[in-house]
């Protein structure tokens, strides 16, 4: 599982002119689901992410996390994380996580965020979304389990 975190100011995902989720501060996850993970893995990843201390305190330190921060995040479903381009031109996607698996993990990913005390809402599985993101500091921290 793989999640690229990224603190921002305002955060949106639109679906055919719809908007979908919307943050005024906090994070924007990008969350690929690879073969493999489990239930586990998203729960872990989602207690990790709710604890990061990537929001800075009165002295300009990272050392608030988006609990303490007060702030809500936005689940993106990305299986483009997983592209190997090793070969060739084009990106081979075989690493990620069929879709019935995958959305299963992303909805699971979200529900542990929302149990940890996380506002968090999500995207829409599998859908051609337009992401806006104004990214804050810029802060944007890769993680993997």
């Amino acid at each position: 599982m793989r999640a690229l975190i990224q603190r921002v100011k305002t955060g949106k995902v639109t679906v055919e002119g719809r908007t979908v989720a919307e943050i005024a501060h906090g994070l924007v996850i990008l969350l690929g689901i690879g073969q493999g993970d489990s239930e586990e893995q998203a729960h872990f990843l989602a207690g990790k992410i709710a604890g990061l201390r990537i929001f800075e305190d009165d002295s300009g330190k990272f050392n608030r996390s988006i609990l303490e921060a007060g702030g809500a995040a936005i689940v993106v479903s990305q299986f483009t994380l997983y592209a190997d381009t090793r070969k060739g031109r084009r990106p081979s996607f075989t690493e990620a996580a069929a879709p019935e698996g995958a959305a299963a993990l992303v909805d699971q990913f979200a529900s542990r965020l929302r149990e940890l005390g996380v506002p968090t809402q999500c995207g829409v599985f599998g859908a051609h979304m337009l992401v806006g993101i104004e990214n804050d500091g810029p802060v944007a921290i890769w993680l993997e389990k």
